[in-house]
């Protein structure tokens, strides 16, 4: 009888696990010796198992120099500057006090199994390890093995300078924490003296909430540098952060096997043969169920056929999820600053066109001149964040002519930056591997996580900026729509616009709007990259199209000869020839005719992040 209560008990307790609970990895997430994921998910990441793919949520760290005001945590964790001073109650410039805590908004979405936040981070003489980024810069917001598991390079490839892809730890409520009230699921990073109740009475959330979202037993040791959600039927308020007092802290508690139990052997066989037990009693009643649930959905599914003509781009899982959105503290700024801050829109402060760059209190901004109705370019720039999109800091109008204010680009458009005829860093494949994937992410992120999708309708390398690190962002939203169904009369435009040698041909002909007329434009932009050339080039006097050219070139056979004629010069060094063929392979794809033959931008960003480690791996 009690080994019946017993096993009815833990197939209680497995259901709520697996419908409601995140499990506390403990100091197995502190392990970075192991990167197998079949044996403990919690230590990487927390798994997809909330109602919604996708959700706003939020981070607390403690600020530590040099991560200790609100730009640097901004960009350790590639959130809005804006929004974390907003939600903290603090300037955009603002410093905290040693040990105090931030609250960080972030976009939490799932992908392949496990939620994440992105953010990335650059090696230096002081972070040099997996380890130390994880359970130090980031206080075990992210975890060693996810890294590793980010990241193609070894821990002895960590030299300053090397970009690491970081996954931050994030989750969305699940449906039963949802009907509870739970809205947010916040990431704490638990520090020394941590205890649960005492963090429960500072969120004003029970113990058992606690307990119950990280599958926590009573009075488990929680250790620094791991995290705990807390569930909160409301946004995280400054009021609940505290500052932690300076104290000598304990190294993070190294990975540890749990202790041997002291229970007799033949206790332990009887309970390891009750949960055998009752795991098959489960596997009973709920193979049947989920064997019924997919018979249901593939009956239920319409099916699609015809597959891609081309085969070196990654098979991708349908990833749709929307972006919960936040007001991002957009500034109102006043003509009279404008006017200043550009000293009267001088020819010395033009840019190009009609943006200037102008001095806002020892900033620098690009200000956009324009003289039309600029309210959806703006309510869609307000409303996204990403690396790799161009950030809006602020608008004015003044007679009807509006002025928006972006962050200044300093080294101006990628049009201007291939037309340099110095070798340097335009000689190099890392650059351009970089520009392409900054871009195609950019894309990813317009086409795959907002609500609705959006297409920029003009890509082109005018179009792409780069900022002093010659990361790119893409720019000029003036020609932004939603995307609609393809079969829908809105999917089609009356007037068709954009630029000349961009333009994917079912665009031209029909004026039909989908992510695809974007991923034809990135393919022309791509073939830039490995040419150096226009969009647009004078062949024998006459203007073709350097699409088309080498289209045809990579459909001869023995294409590596003739492509050769049209690789940028500068970029013929050792093994130039394998990295051209698969670029301009990508392209190829990207430019073919027919539309749903194109890969999707979640595939070109899964190609050239193959393209990237390969390359890294021969240096």
């Amino acid at each position: 009888m009690n080994q019946f209560l017993l096993c009815f008990f833990l197939l209680n307790l497995f259901n709520v696990r697996i419908d409601a609970q995140q499990n506390y990895s403990g100091n197995v997430a502190l392990d970075c010796s192991n990167i197998d994921e079949s044996g403990t998910p919690s230590a990487f990441l927390y798994t997809c198992n909330g109602q919604r793919r996708s959700c706003q949520t939020f981070l607390i760290y403690k600020a530590e120099p040099p991560f200790n005001s609100v730009p640097s945590i901004s960009n350790l964790t590639s959130s809005s500057q804006a929004a974390v001073a907003s939600i903290n109650n603090v300037t955009e410039d603002a410093t905290f006090t040693t040990g105090k805590e931030v609250i960080i908004p972030v976009s939490c979405f799932c992908l392949d199994r496990y939620y994440q936040a992105n953010a990335t981070f650059h090696i230096s003489s002081i972070y040099g390890t997996y380890y130390s980024v994880a359970t130090e810069a980031y206080q075990g917001l992210t975890t060693c093995s996810s890294l590793k598991r980010a990241n193609p390079q070894s821990d002895y490839g960590l030299v300053p300078g090397t970009e690491l892809r970081v996954p931050l730890r994030c989750a969305c409520p699940t449906r039963d924490q949802t009907k509870s009230g739970t809205k947010y699921l916040l990431t704490y990073s638990v520090n020394n003296g941590d205890t649960v109740p005492g963090i429960g009475d500072r969120f004003n959330v029970s113990q058992k909430s606690i307990n119950d979202a990280n599958g926590l037993e009573e009075k488990q040791t929680i250790f620094p540098s791991t995290t705990i959600l807390i569930p909160l039927p409301t946004a995280p308020s400054s009021s609940q952060t505290i500052i932690h007092k300076d104290q000598p802290l304990d190294s993070p508690q190294p990975f540890q096997k749990h202790p041997k139990s002291h229970r007799s052997k033949r206790k332990l066989y009887e309970e390891v043969g009750i949960a055998a037990a009752c795991f098959v009693l489960v596997l009973i009643i709920l193979i049947p169920f989920f064997t019924f649930m997919f018979n249901k959905r593939k009956d239920g599914v319409i099916q699609t056929g015809g597959e891609r003509n081309w085969n070196y781009v990654l098979p991708a899982a349908e990833l749709r999820i929307e972006i919960a959105r936040f007001d991002q503290g957009l500034r109102v700024f006043t003509f009279k600053e404008v006017k200043k801050a550009t000293r009267n829109f001088s020819s010395k402060n033009r840019i190009r066109g009609s943006v200037y760059s102008g001095g806002f209190r020892g900033k620098i901004l690009a200000v956009k001149r324009m003289r039309r109705d600029v309210s959806k370019e703006i309510h869609l720039l307000k409303n996204i964040n990403h690396f790799n999109l161009i950030k809006l800091q602020g608008v004015c109008e003044n007679d009807g002519v509006f002025y928006l204010v972006f962050k200044y680009m300093k080294n101006g458009s990628l049009k201007d930056w291939l037309c340099n005829k110095s070798t340097g860093e335009t000689g190099s494949w890392m650059r351009r591997i970089q520009i392409a994937l900054d871009v195609a992410n950019g894309l990813y992120y317009l086409h795959s996580f907002t609500k609705p999708s959006y297409v920029h309708g003009d890509i082109k390398s005018s179009n792409v900026l780069l900022n002093s690190g010659l990361r790119a962002k893409i720019a000029n939203f003036s020609l932004a729509r939603a995307e609609v169904n393809e079969k829908s009369s809105a999917a089609f435009t009356s007037w068709v616009s954009g630029t000349r040698g961009y333009l994917a041909p079912e665009f031209v002909k029909t004026g039909q709007v989908t992510s695809k007329i974007d991923v034809f434009a990135f393919g022309v932009v791509l073939l830039e990259l490995i040419t150096g050339k226009y969009a647009i080039i004078t062949q024998e006097r006459r203007e073709i199209l350097l699409s088309e050219t080498i289209v045809s070139i990579m459909e001869k056979g023995g294409a590596e000869a003739e492509l050769n004629s049209f690789i940028d010069p500068r970029l013929k060094c050792d093994n130039w020839t394998e990295f051209a063929l698969r670029m301009a392979q990508l392209s190829v794809a990207c430019l073919t005719e027919e539309p749903t033959k194109r890969p999707s931008m979640e595939e070109v960003v899964s190609v050239l992040s193959k393209i990237r480690a390969e390359y890294v791996n021969t240096k």
